[in-house]
């Protein structure tokens, strides 16, 4: 299951905060919290918060537990730039762009379910690598018995025609 809370038209630049959210995206949870407690950004404190958001959506709206969450992506995008002026010499003006962004996190439930069934199909590829490590000696071993009895009656029935001859 996806958990997803967005932050929207925060105001601050998108390129600042990916650099906060590039960091966090590899980690658990708890230790994302960690970190971007102690991170001495103002973009920490956005994706914190929106962070924050996204696990009580899963623990109040779908009855997760917080151990079962982990980061799945987050995403930042670019909103819509507030476009000013300002006054420079000669009478002119400068534009001054105030970026803005989106933050989306994406939380995910530890699927128990998928490690369960990769620990079958180990088990079950084991199984197999064993019988065929068994049954191929058996039948070689079979394969030689057979060829061998057939080579001593050909043996001795040999002898005893020549032994007839003499």
């Amino acid at each position: 299951m996806i958990i997803i809370a967005t932050q929207k038209n925060t105001r601050q630049p998108a390129r600042k905060v990916r650099y906060v959210a590039d960091v966090v995206k590899k980690m658990s949870v708890e230790d994302a919290l960690k970190q971007l407690a102690v991170m001495d950004r103002r973009a920490s404190l956005v994706v914190l918060k929106t962070l924050r958001q996204a696990i009580a959506n899963a623990m109040n709206n779908h009855q997760l537990a917080f151990a079962d969450l982990q980061i799945k992506n987050i995403i930042v995008n670019d909103a819509p730039t507030l476009k000013r002026w300002r006054a420079v010499s000669r009478g002119r003006a400068h534009t001054i762009l105030k970026r803005s962004c989106h933050i989306v996190v994406e939380l995910e439930t530890k699927s128990v379910e998928n490690k369960d069934d990769s620990v079958k199909k180990q088990v079950k590829e084991n199984n197999k690598a064993a019988d065929k490590k068994s049954a191929t000696p058996a039948k070689k071993t079979s394969a030689k018995k057979t060829d061998t009895s057939k080579k001593t009656s050909k043996t001795s029935s040999k002898k005893i025609t020549k032994k007839d001859k003499k």
